[in-house]
């Protein structure tokens, strides 16, 4: 999203991004007090995600987050586009022109129609996951889940081919994103896919971090489920074109770097070591983590993790 932002900016766009307040937090944490100053035209707000207060520098409980953010931040939202419309406002902030969202923050489609400007989803997964996301109804409706048990995430059922996605030739029940495996008929986040991916076709655009080259079938078969679909990426290489110094320092990682690897690199020989990183919110087992370090071990290489 901040990729993104920087992108609108350097195209003449007025910025204001919005965090939740637990978000910013840890932001400010981790990239020092004054890392959001930015400017005048890159402004950024917050509003509360719903749930209890906390200063935990760590990640929340997704499921937890996405019921809230769903059942309590359209109020607060509103209360921050009022005030940004505020013709009294001295901060000299345009008016809202255009509200762009991550892809699971659709509650902010309500609030678009409400003012009356056009609402842009970014889909952060890539186009194939986002495919997979938009058949999970008709997945369930065949019988593919939930599962019976958990033995069926063992017994080989998992390498169920499925001939009912567009776009995704002999894509397996295994390939598709990990919501999909559960074993409990009400799964909040099987709803919640099924939510917000409904509600996405009412957005007046979907962008996604993927490009043409890439996923050109993927995108063609999303093209017929939604609104305009754009693929905008990569958006890591895009963003360097943004020559803009006071943007640089504004960064988007939640974690405090740690510099010390880059000490312990530079005593190595050129092409010698194995990067690799996890993830900001995943969770191994102890077993999962055993088998990645034998994995990396048999690579013969020395690596380096996060």
């Amino acid at each position: 999203m901040l990729k993104l932002a920087k992108i609108l900016h350097h195209k003449g766009f007025h910025i204001t991004f919005v965090n939740t307040e637990f978000n910013h937090r840890r932001l400010l944490r981790s990239r020092g007090p004054h890392s959001l100053d930015g400017l005048s035209s890159f402004r950024f707000e917050t509003i509360p995600d719903g749930l209890p207060t906390c200063d935990a520098d760590a990640t929340q409980d997704i499921p937890s987050l996405c019921e809230s953010t769903t059942e309590t931040c359209l109020a607060p939202f509103r209360d921050l586009l009022a005030k940004l419309n505020d013709t009294n406002n001295m901060s000299n902030v345009p008016p809202v022109s255009c509200i762009v969202s991550d892809g699971i923050m659709t509650f902010t489609l309500a609030a678009a129609q409400e003012l009356g400007v056009p609402q842009v989803q970014l889909c952060t997964p890539s186009a194939c996951g986002f495919l997979s996301y938009m058949h999970y109804a008709t997945l369930i409706e065949k019988g593919y889940a939930p599962l019976k048990d958990v033995s069926y995430l063992i017994n080989g059922y998992l390498e169920t081919t499925l001939d009912g996605i567009p776009g995704m030739k002999d894509v397996r029940l295994r390939d598709l994103p990990s919501f999909f495996r559960t074993t409990y008929p009400d799964d909040f986040m099987i709803k919640f896919v099924l939510q917000e991916t409904e509600r996405g076709r009412k957005a007046s655009a979907i962008v996604i971090n993927t490009f043409e080259t890439l996923e050109s079938e993927v995108l063609e078969s999303l093209r017929t489920l939604l609104p305009p679909v754009y693929p905008i990426g990569p958006l890591h290489l895009l963003v360097k074109h943004v020559d803009d110094e006071n943007l640089k320092g504004l960064g988007s990682s939640l974690w405090k770097e740690e510099p010390e690897c880059l000490q312990w690199l530079e005593n190595k020989a050129p092409n010698s070591v194995v990067y690799v990183n996890y993830g900001s919110i995943t969770v191994m087992t102890p077993n999962q983590l055993i088998e990645f370090a034998w994995g990396l071990a048999n690579s013969q290489q020395e690596f380096y993790g996060s």
